[in-house]
Order: structure tokens, then C-alpha cells, then sequence
């Protein structure tokens, strides 16, 4: 075969390979698509069903327990599977005042009055320690298993405001190692005006499960 021939055919045989395959940003962006169908979005709290309103301050307090809630927050993973309840609580500040939340206390009450501390973020993803080893009966060593809760999204999602001017809202979600029942409440404690010191009434919220799209 003479060489300028071969050349041709081995130019357009790359040439098919280059067209035929997407572009590594292309298919980036199309499983980006695939996995975020529905954004994860909030409402003012207002809007929730399960919501308080007390001296110009609204908060509402929401359970996300089904798969089809948590997907939107948590993508494929539903945090109810591995024990961790997510509450979402959505603040509105309308009192006029600054509001101090670095003390900001948020308890998951359950029926029978039992009171569920809130657990820290950034403590969720070691609730479950690793498992112990296999026994290696190859030379090769094995890729240990990654905590299902050790995503970006628990930490990332979570409740961080630290104040909360007046006319603006903060939204987040609390972690909880229990199992949702029927008739729980949020019971809301700690908020103080910035200005004054001065602590806000409670709020006890009868918790509702999140809307399903």
C-alpha cells in the first residue's frame, strides 16, 4: 500500500474516533443533568404547613424522611436508612432586631416528651465506624468502604447562620439519631436579640414531612 494512502486512512479513521466521542466536559455536564432533575429548593417559612410565628420572628421546621424528600437535598442518599433524621428549619427575622443564634438550641421531642439533642454536622459522618477488615488472602490490598454519610451535602446543607439582621432569613437542616413519629414537635430555644441580650419565647413546632414533588 503506498504510504500516502495508509496515511489518509489512518488520518480519517482518528478523525471518526474524535467526532464519535463526546467531549469529557460534554459528559460531565450531561450526568450533572441527569442526577439534579429536581434543585434543591426553600420556601419562606411561611409558606410550611408546620410553622410559628412569635414577635415578628417566623420559623418553620420541617421532617425529611421518604426518598423522594431527601432526594432533592441529599441526592442518592436518604440519611432515615443510616439512623439520621434531617429537620429542616427555615428562620424569617421580621422583629426589628438583629437576632443572635450562636446559641441556638434545636431539640426533636417525640411523643411520649423524650427530648433528642441535635447532632453536629460534622459528627454525622463518623456515626458509623468502618467495618473490620476482611482477611486478605491476596497480595493486593483492598479499598475500605466509604461511610454512605460522609457527603458533602450533611455538612454542607446544614444550619450555619450565626445572626440574623433584620428582614433576612437563614435555612438549614438539623441532624437527628432517631426514627420520626407521628405528633414529634421542634422545640426551638436560645435566640437572643443582638442589641439587648434579651431571649426570645420559645417555639414548640409540630413537625410535618417535607412536600414530595
Amino acid at each position: 500500500m503506498p504510504f500516502c494512502r495508509k496515511c489518509l486512512i489512518i488520518l480519517f479513521c482518528g478523525l471518526s474516533a474524535y467526532v464519535a466521542a463526546p467531549h469529557p466536559q460534554e459528559s460531565i455536564a450531561a450526568r450533572a443533568a441527569d442526577n439534579n432533575d429536581e434543585k434543591f429548593s426553600v420556601a419562606p417559612a411561611a409558606s410550611y404547613q408546620s410553622h410559628q410565628k412569635i414577635a415578628g420572628v417566623t420559623i418553620a421546621a420541617v421532617v425529611y424522611e421518604t426518598d423522594k424528600a431527601t432526594r432533592t437535598a441529599f441526592g442518592k442518599l436518604n440519611p432515615n436508612k443510616h439512623g439520621v433524621l434531617p429537620v429542616l428549619v427555615v428562620m424569617e427575622n421580621n422583629s426589628g432586631q438583629t437576632l443572635n443564634l450562636e446559641s441556638l438550641r434545636v431539640e426533636y421531642v417525640r411523643p411520649d416528651r423524650r427530648r433528642i439533642e441535635a447532632t453536629p454536622a460534622r459528627e454525622i459522618p463518623y456515626l458509623h465506624g468502618p467495618q473490620r477488615p476482611n482477611i486478605q488472602t491476596s497480595p493486593l490490598p483492598r479499598r475500605g468502604r466509604k461511610n454512605p454519610l460522609d457527603i458533602w451535602e450533611i455538612p454542607g446543607r446544614a444550619f450555619a447562620a450565626r445572626m440574623l439582621p433584620q428582614g433576612e432569613s437563614a435555612s438549614g437542616f438539623f441532624y437527628f439519631q432517631t426514627a420520626h413519629s407521628h405528633g414529634a414537635k421542634a422545640y426551638i430555644t436560645r435566640i437572643f436579640e443582638a442589641p439587648t441580650g434579651k431571649e426570645l419565647f420559645y417555639f414548640e413546632i409540630p413537625l410535618e414531612k417535607a412536600p414530595e414533588r
